[in-house]
């Protein structure tokens, strides 16, 4: 082909994305079913996202447009290579079958991990059923599926939205795999569609399991809230942990089924790069559902909570026109984000320690060790877990069955440590019969020891986490302390020193255990066998962290199903149902005791808090740790094999310094842009409830009402992601063609101050909610002085912590996984042209910078509506 002809041909598959993006944007993913009430709400969505969706399709032309003709000197002037040190295009699997072990080749091995995957599946879904056939009054069911068919539709505009953001990954993917770097000796005609099949796979996998949790939390909240009727507390922990295991059962095993078909099942020569492909996907599909639902779930948090205080309701008072909304948001920022954010973590931790290990270990043998023992080691991870959460279970039926009171916190930390400890074991376990002989015999234990570092880290972190955010802490103490005498204003100043100081003590935890796996790779006996064992041990240490995966999910989505339950009990109207004592005395043997049950749901919500606190810095600690392995790929295609340039990795090469400074600016503003978001549309939203809120003659809010706030939080939640995403996408791409060893700093400065911004404002934000919730629960003064005042502590804190700090995480892997490409377009224009790369780079800087001005001055409160 000529280079006009592959001009022509790019152009085509990004016209080709538009077009894919159109087509399902005008497709409706099941239909809307339900109650009229459920059907016109959830129709809100679709109207709120329509005229913005619109707009957009015109920007993403424009800039497509703009995008591919910009690029295309990439293709007229570049020469394809495959240079041996790095790159993707270098990314090719050994053959597996070639090495033994327990008796039988590696790809046989990992065949039966299929079964265990499948296995892993069928947990998951039997305890879906069961928690669709709990007991729950139609009061309560009703209400749980009209917030489903609420957020159903919302994952809808979602999905459609995610593909306009995909056509410009699509365009970066076919020219580096199309021209730059194509897959030697096959067709292009064959290889690209597939690696952009599995980038489309990797957002389908992000999409479906926060699917599959809405669908599971929406069971599990009604039926909780029910459970609290008869009055005990244990079957208000048990429920919500089920429908956290099934997430996390499910959600693991699913990763692990995508990623053994790819090692089993395509090609070696191009596995690789599926890989990478998918990589992106998922961080992409994760980056903007984790984004937008903590946009939308925080604009309508602080709208309905803002309520309590200007006319003195009480939380989720079924008037309160934002209630729905925010029960939505709950599960679009609390369930979808994390759901979808687990899966790109487990995902893309794998693929930094795959590419690692087929760049830095040069002997194929070698290769196949390391590769079928990791992946074996993933599918003890769903036995740890799964073990783990039978045995805790056991001991808290035992001990909690029959109690009037218990500590909600106990059994969920318990069940963190069983599995930590059964985790560590197992590891040692499979180590020393799957790679006794490795090295120099004594490697089985060494790179086990380096695992279960971040194993424990993942146990540790969430008991520091808890001395700063749990209802019994000191510093939550502190903050109702300080705002009984000093109003918000000082329980604001308490919120920030609990998140300043968690961010040293939970910072140097963590550089303690990456010490002690560092200490463990050092030596001979890794480094004859690779390239920098200490960022291999890095990437272990990442592993690790998530080495009680199913567990880590399964804690962080009991919060959103503890705080639900709360609202499907007030939205319910339960006790004003003529008859209810008789009727639930007769079709369910209760006696009904309503003022317990919503005693002890506050106080489950409580530990929901506090646990959804636990699992933030285990992921941004990963994501951190993992964008370190990633972040080698480049390294090693920069220096080619660590063989040239290694001095310019240094403070002595000015744009490596300068690359820190930019990523420090970048992830500050992140923080602003997201949180700018939350603040004009929670604006709108309490402009409009104030408005619009009856309190005299209404049972409840008109669906007129809800459904205009359900609009105003999708409106401002996709119009803040669509600026974020391009302003990062550029970002990326003004400074992979500045210069690459800048862009090189760029990637670890982003993990470092993200890392401190995320762990900062996820605790503070934590201690601010639960202070509140100590003056409501432990205190009981509801209504007063003190409550005002760290409720507005508390809305503070609602996007610190489910908005800005979450996203981090995904932001940092999709950048540094974007990046893979990006730099290496830059390098190969460079050789041919290097002012034209600058001439790129102030360029796409220059978008950027469009895109950050217009996520303030596009946003704010006082910007017209067109904006």
């Amino acid at each position: 082909m000529t280079a006009q002809e592959w001009v022509y041909y790019f152009l085509g598959v990004s016209v080709l994305s538009l077009v894919v993006a159109v087509f399902f944007a005008r497709q409706v993913i099941g239909s809307i079913t339900g109650t009229p009430d459920m059907q016109r709400k959830a129709a809100a969505i679709k109207s709120g996202a329509a005229m913005f969706l619109k707009r957009q399709y015109r920007t993403v032309a424009a800039l497509l447009g703009l995008l591919v003709p910009a690029l295309a000197p990439t293709i007229v002037h570049a020469q394809p290579e495959h240079a041996g040190g790095g790159g993707e295009a270098n990314l090719v699997l050994p053959d597996l079958s070639t090495v033994n072990f327990l008796g039988m080749n590696g790809h046989a091995l990992l065949m039966i991990g299929l079964l265990f995957c499948v296995g892993g599946l069928l947990f998951g879904l039997a305890i879906y059923v069961q928690l669709k056939n709990l007991p729950v009054h139609r009061s309560m069911r009703d209400i749980s599926e009209l917030i489903y068919e609420t957020c159903k539709t919302y994952l809808v505009t979602q999905g459609k939205f995610i593909l306009l953001l995909w056509a410009f990954i699509a365009v970066i993917i076919a020219l580096y795999f199309g021209w730059l770097a194509p897959v030697p000796d096959k067709p292009i005609g064959v290889t690209l569609p597939i690696i952009l099949l599995f980038s489309l796979v990797g957002i389908a996998g992000s999409y479906g399991v926060a699917w599959f949790g809405i669908r599971v939390n929406t069971f599990a909240n009604s039926r909780t809230a029910f459970a609290g009727l008869r009055g005990k507390p244990y079957p208000l922990f048990a429920i919500p942990l089920k429908a956290g295991m099934s997430i996390g059962m499910l959600l693991i095993s699913v990763e692990l089924l995508i990623m053994l078909f790819i090692l089993l099942f395509i090609p070696a020569d191009y596995a690789g790069p599926c890989f990478i492909g998918f990589a992106i996907g998922e961080s992409l599909g994760a980056a903007a559902l984790r984004i937008a639902g903590g946009i939308f779930t925080k604009i309508a948090d602080i709208g309905s909570d803002l309520m309590k205080i200007v006319f003195k309701i009480k939380e989720d008072d079924a008037r309160n026109p934002g209630v729905i909304a925010d029960c939505t948001g709950d599960n679009a920022g609390d369930s979808v984000g994390p759901s979808a954010d687990g899966f790109e973590t487990y995902g893309v931790t794998g693929v930094a320690l795959i590419t690692f290990i087929l760049l830095a270990v040069k002997d194929p043998t070698t290769q196949v060790q390391l590769l079928v023992w990791i992946f074996v080691m993933r599918v003890a991870m769903l036995i740890s877990s799964s073990g783990a959460y039978f045995l805790n279970g056991l001991i808290a039926k035992a001990r909690y069955a029959d109690s009037d009171d218990m500590d909600f916190e106990a059994p969920l930390t318990s069940l963190v440590w069983i599995t930590s400890i059964v985790s560590i074991v197992l590891t040692y376990i499979v180590s020393f019969y799957m790679i006794p002989t490795l090295g120099d015999g004594s490697l089985w234990w060494k790179l086990a020891s380096i695992i279960s570092c971040g194993t424990l880290a993942g146990a540790l972190i969430p008991e520091l986490v808890k001395v700063f955010t749990s209802t019994k802490s000191g510093h939550v103490q502190e903050i109702v302390t300080s705002a009984r005498e000093g109003g918000a204003s000082l329980g604001i100043l308490s919120g920030i020193v609990a998140g300043n100081m968690s961010a040293y003590w939970l910072g140097l935890s963590m550089v303690a255990l990456m010490g002690l796996g560092y200490y463990f790779s050092t030596g001979a006996s890794m480094a004859v066998l690779m390239l920098a064992p200490a960022v291999f041990a890095f990437g272990l240490v990442a592993f690790g962290f998530l080495g009680m995966g199913p567990v880590t999910i399964a804690v962080d989505s009991y919060g959103p199903v503890t705080d639900n339950a709360q609202s499907v009990y007030e939205l319910s109207l339960i006790e004003t149902v003529p008859n209810i004592e008789a009727e639930l005395k007769k079709d369910f043997g209760i006696d009904a005791k309503f003022e317990r049950a919503k005693h002890l749901l506050e106080a489950n919500d409580g530990a929901g808090n506090t646990f959804k606190a636990t699992a933030k810095p285990v992921l941004i600690g990963t994501a951190v740790v993992g964008a370190t392995t990633m972040t080698f790929s480049i390294i090693m295609a920069l220096t080619h094999g660590l063989t040239t340039n290694v001095d310019k990795l240094s403070l002595l090469h000015a744009p490596f310094m300068l690359g820190l400074i930019c990523g420090g600016a970048v992830i500050f503003w992140f923080a602003g842009a997201s949180m700018q978001a939350v603040t004009t549309g929670a604006y709108r939203a309490v402009e409009f409830i104030k408005a619009n809120i009856h309190l005299e003659g209404a049972e409840k809010a008109s669906v007129t009402d809800s459904k205009k706030v359900v609009e105003i939080c999708t409106k401002y939640a996709q119009k803040g992601m669509f600026n974020i995403f391009l302003a990062v996408f550029f970002s990326t791409l003004a400074f992979a063609f500045m210069e690459p060893f800048l862009f090189v700093g760029y990637l670890f400065s982003i993990a470092i101050f993200g890392l401190y911004q995320a762990i900062f404002m996820a605790n503070a934000g934590g201690a601010w909610d639960n202070a509140k919730k100590v003056v409501e629960v432990d205190l009981k003064q509801k209504g007063t002085p003190l409550h005002d005042a760290t409720v507005i502590g508390d809305t503070v804190g609602d996007p610190f912590k489910d908005t800005s700090s979450v996203a981090m995480n995904p932001i940092i892997k999709f950048t540094t996984l974007f990046g893979l490409l990006a730099v290496e377009l830059a390098v190969t224009l460079s050789l041919n042209n290097p002012m034209l790369t600058h001439v790129l780079a102030v360029g796409f800087f220059l978008v950027s910078v469009f895109f950050v001005r217009k996520s303030f001055y596009g946003m704010r409160i006082d910007s017209k509506e067109s904006n």
